[in-house]
């Protein structure tokens, strides 16, 4: 959840159009291996999966009351997913992230009241043991959810916990006798907004409204429970939790003391433990919205779990707003200056979760007005990344924000279809479709060969295709002061090179040499228009049309 609730096809007859009939200026060749980031450390199955972030209640309606279900979701899983490698129909993504699926008064369920009961309107717990059952036959794994930063005032933890400074659970939440007036801490240079709410004559602090007061985690019984439940899921099989509002966990006092605490990192080292024991191969990715260095430490030391022994995937945030400013400004400088920073401040072998956006932001097709070259160049770009990247659902599509400026309009029914209904009810959906569904859908990209789904299923495909792609390291060959028409890269790992070239401005450009060893040039994905790759021997040349993407295999 994002700090304040309420805040708000690529073709190749497109990338023709955009070329320059002129011959292309050239790039002058960086400095080689500007920036190194290691491989990740370890063989976990997490390094370098593609994930797809789920909204149940948007993805599929199994009967008809115009809400998604689990049953929906698993009627579609092999169109994520279909566990045949030599088949191309199917996305090919790695692992599912489903969004709040406990129990919760609210549509979007990040206050939950049951950690135990699935949200009705979903389904049952034996619905998603299904779930989790039919994506491993598929080869993919599920994570949940996991909201413990607070509940629903309706839980009965905390309705307990209000009847009397004499309840059992009173310090299963944090009350004071007087206000202490704490403003939200994500902006407190500007914020009025005040954490703690009355209730029944004392104070309770809830750092995103006065509906969802935070729990108490320094209280000894709240972290038993929390990790009661989270072996609880895990035993059902499901595979790891993205945690909610992770730097928000344990406040020590106003101001700096709610996020980033010290006793907030040392409680994800407890619990991750906990994870581990529990499921040793199981994955915890944090929501940490903030700056690189305080995501960085998010991952805790590496010195006795490979990858890191607090939380082993956090979302890139900056890195997310980098690409995307980047690709809208025409310079992959930003992006190069942003993997120098987290050159110089991850730990050695952990994992990065790139994203382009989630569940919490305007969605990219809105960002970009609906630009094609655009969104395939950011499809490219995410999916040759380090990292395990996030895709949001629909995203594979274009789809775009709905017509409102609310949260509801970042989370509208995935289009199946252009008919009514969108292939995604029989009934009434429960939110409306967001507009351009006429071609923003997955059936009539299906049929296009030259439709943003096919990119990225062609993209996806290439990164299966090399371990490099997948968990290989990066040597960078853009300069990382100043703005660049283009992003370069060579992926490399046990003697695989992959050179990756993405031009980020709107005419043809030339690019190279590039000081990459090897002979031979063998292309894992181009884009029409970009041109054979020449040199060879430390002296690699090509030309990019705009925003195209060559990707090649080097022997």
């Amino acid at each position: 959840m994002r700090p304040l609730r309420g805040l708000s096809l690529f073709s190749a007859a497109l990338l023709s159009a955009c070329a320059s009939s002129s011959p292309p200026p050239p790039v002058p060749p960086p400095s080689p291996g500007s920036v190194t980031l290691a491989p990740p450390a370890g063989d976990a199955w997490y390094r370098g999966a593609v994930f797809y972030e789920v909204f149940v209640r948007s993805f599929q309606d199994s009967n008809g009351d115009g809400v998604g279900d689990l049953p929906g979701l698993i009627s579609r899983l092999d169109y994520l997913n279909d566990g045949n490698p030599a088949t191309t129909d199917d996305l090919g993504v790695d692992a599912l992230w489903l969004m709040p699926v406990f129990a919760s008064p609210s549509y979007h369920g990040y206050d939950v009241v049951d950690y135990e009961r699935i949200q009705t309107a979903y389904g049952t717990a034996e619905d998603l043991q299904k779930l989790c059952d039919e994506a491993h036959r598929r080869g993919m794994r599920v994570i949940l959810d996991f909201v413990i930063n607070h509940t629903s005032s309706s839980h009965p933890w905390f309705v307990e916990s209000a009847s009397s400074p004499r309840s059992a659970k009173r310090d299963w939440y944090s009350w004071r006798d007087t206000n202490p007036a704490w403003k939200q801490p994500w902006d407190l240079a500007y914020s009025t907004t005040d954490t703690w709410h009355e209730r029944n004559g004392a104070y309770y602090y809830g750092v995103f409204w006065g509906g969802m007061p935070d729990l108490n985690v320094q209280t000894v019984a709240v972290r038993e429970e929390v990790k009661r439940l989270a072996t609880l899921w895990l035993q059902r099989g499901v595979d790891g939790f993205r945690l909610d509002a992770a730097r928000y966990l344990i406040e020590t006092g106003g101001g700096a003391g709610q996020a980033d605490t010290a006793e907030t990192h040392a409680f994800w080292k407890e619990f991750s433990a906990h994870v581990r024991s529990v499921k040793p191969d199981a994955v915890l990715v944090g929501e940490n919205w903030s700056e690189t260095p305080s995501v960085a430490k998010y991952y805790g030391s590496t010195a006795q779990v490979p990858g890191g022994d607090e939380l082993p995937l956090n979302f890139n945030f900056p890195l997310s707003t980098r690409v995307l400013e980047g690709i809208n400004a025409g310079s992959g400088g930003g992006v190069a200056t942003k993997l120098l920073e987290m050159r110089n401040n991850y730990p050695a072998g952990v994992a990065d979760a790139p994203f382009l956006t989630n569940h919490d932001m305007v969605r990219v097709a809105t960002q970009f007005s609906n630009d094609t070259s655009k969104l395939g160049l950011a499809a490219a770009v995410l999916l040759t990344l380090p990292g395990a990247p996030f895709l949001y659902y629909g995203e594979e599509v274009g789809l775009g924000n709905g017509a409102a400026n609310n949260d509801e309009s970042k989370r509208t029914p995935m289009p199946w279809t252009a008919a009514a209904g969108g292939g995604f009810t029989t009934g009434t959906p429960w939110y409306g479709f967001a507009s351009g569904r006429e071609t923003a859908n997955v059936e009539t990209q299906k049929a296009a060969p030259g439709s943003l789904l096919s990119r990225y299923k062609a993209l996806l495909r290439a990164r299966q295709g090399s371990e490099a792609l997948r968990t290989g390291g990066l040597r960078l060959f853009t300069p990382t002061t100043g703005p660049s028409p283009t992003l370069a890269f060579v992926r490399t790992l046990d003697g695989e090179q992959v050179l990756v070239v993405h031009n980020f401005s709107n005419a043809q450009v030339s690019v190279g040499p590039l000081e990459v060893e090897g002979t031979t040039a063998e292309p894992l994905f181009t884009d029409t228009g970009v041109s054979q790759l020449t040199g060879g021997s430390g002296a690699w040349k090509t030309s990019l049309p705009a925003r195209g993407t060559g990707i090649w295999r080097l022997q």
